[in-house]
């Protein structure tokens, strides 16, 4: 040990949604690496090599990438991250600081804890609020900001072997974030519940709070108010709202990280503004630890002999998924545009008439010269289709470049596209080589 294993195969998977193209399809070309180790050290040094080389690959590749921290979800372990290729297309929610390198999915970011001063000397009071069952008309009853209230977010919580009504709390002006709020009660799922099934639990909609809850309901509370004092909440009591409270005189209160952070919200790392972006998972490396080998009696002898399980690391790159990222990052309103990384051909030679001599020849000494350098290179001498047919091919497929073959001819010229700008350049014939080759460059 250390020994990292690794294949590039098919893999299929039921996918619920299969659309988008090769975005999420159900069969798809993926590169999986397990790698095993001795110690959790050396994992950790293993998964930052693994992050340092994937950060190579996407920039090798062309791309506008970013690694953020993710939510382990299924396959579980102590940490990952996900490498974005950010694109308007993208399904993903990334938060990103523009000040420093912060990043995570909208599943897994934080933000600076924000702070208020609500306490006051007032004791805890039961106010009747009638009809007020949204923060909007409760902070507006008792004329007091959002965020000095506590919104209550009743959800069903799915197991393997049972359902359960658990009772989300976070403050008035911030938003339940489910994954979150999914791995704060270790549930498969969370679920709607309806109406019925809240009265059935004996809780109320609308005027629901923590404290006087009852005992076989779960709750959990946000980390960031923790012991606040002087925020306003339901008193699970019809068309009636407490004041002044104090959540450190709960009992038995569980917290967690349950909010979506919000654009603008302060960076954790440098305090800037946070911003939301769309990005397009195409990698996901892992640190699993021994959630695997100790499950499966996956040992090795260390050196005093003693059987101890593997802690084991993963690391995976969608590369079907990745192609198509290249694509949804690079393109205009006339089709691809391939990073030179990543396109299947670097040149695309036009001839404008391949019924004449003189082009067609010229066309094809061109295609085995850049051949010959070392250009990959695609030679469109199709006779029957015209020019504008041609380039409009061109311009739908993207290749990065295109030599034209034409009228220019006549003066041993020909013109060369740059696909990306679509800005035409003149050039000699015998300059075309060495030409392509300084833009490549």
């Amino acid at each position: 040990l250390p020994v990292h294993l690794y294949q590039i195969n098919t893999k299929f998977r039921d996918e619920a949604r299969p659309r988008f193209g090769l975005m999420r399809g159900r069969e798809f070309l993926m590169k999986d690496g397990y790698s095993f180790h001795s110690s959790e050290e050396d994992l950790v040094r293993e998964f930052n090599l693994m992050e340092a080389t994937y950060k190579k690959i996407y920039t090798k590749l062309g791309l506008d990438f970013r690694v953020v921290a993710a939510d382990s979800g299924a396959i579980g372990g102590s940490g990952s991250k996900e490498f974005h290729v950010l694109a308007d297309s993208g399904e993903d929610t990334i938060v990103v600081c523009p000040d420093c390198e912060y990043g995570a999915n909208i599943e897994a970011a934080t933000r600076k804890a924000r702070s208020f001063d609500y306490s006051s000397s007032g004791e805890l009071t039961k106010v009747e609020t009638v009809d007020t069952k949204t923060i909007e008309e409760v902070a507006t009853f008792l004329n007091i900001p959002k965020s000095q209230t506590i919104k209550a977010v009743i959800k069903k919580a799915i197991y393997e072997d049972k359902t359960k009504i658990v009772v989300f709390f976070v403050r008035g002006d911030d938003e339940l974030e489910e994954t979150k709020a999914c791995n704060a009660v270790n549930a498969l799922e969370l679920d709607e519940i309806s109406e019925n099934e809240i009265i059935e639990a004996g809780l109320v909609a609308g005027y629901c709070g923590p404290f006087g809850l009852p005992s076989n309901i779960t709750f959990v509370i946000d980390n960031e108010i923790k012991d606040v004092k002087g925020l306003a909440c339901g008193a699970n009591e019809i068309n009636y709202h407490l004041i002044n409270t104090d959540l450190s005189t709960l009992e038995n209160a569980k917290y967690f990280d349950l909010v979506a952070v919000q654009e603008n919200d302060s960076c954790s790392c440098c305090g800037g503004a946070l911003k939301y972006t769309k990005g397009i998972e195409a990698g996901h490396i892992f640190q699993l630890g021994t959630k695997y080998s100790g499950a499966m009696n996956a040992n090795f002898l260390d050196e005093n002999g003693k059987a101890k399980p593997f802690v084991m690391g993963c690391y995976g790159i969608g590369v079907s998924r990745l192609v198509a990222a290249v694509i949804e990052q690079n393109h205009d309103d006339k089709g691809c545009i391939w990073t030179k990384e990543t396109a299947p051909f670097m040149v695309d030679i036009i001839v404008s008439n391949s019924k004449k001599e003189e082009e067609a020849s010229t066309g094809e000494k061109i295609y085995n010269e850049l051949k010959e350098a070392g250009v990959e290179t695609i030679l469109d001498d199709r006779i029957n289709a015209r020019f504008g047919f041609k380039m409009g091919d061109f311009e739908l497929l993207g290749f990065p470049y295109a030599v034209v073959v034409g009228k220019k001819l006549e003066e041993g010229m020909v013109e060369i596209v740059d696909r990306k700008t679509l800005e035409k350049t003149d050039v000699k014939v015998d300059e075309v080589v060495s030409k392509i080759l300084e833009l490549i460059k």
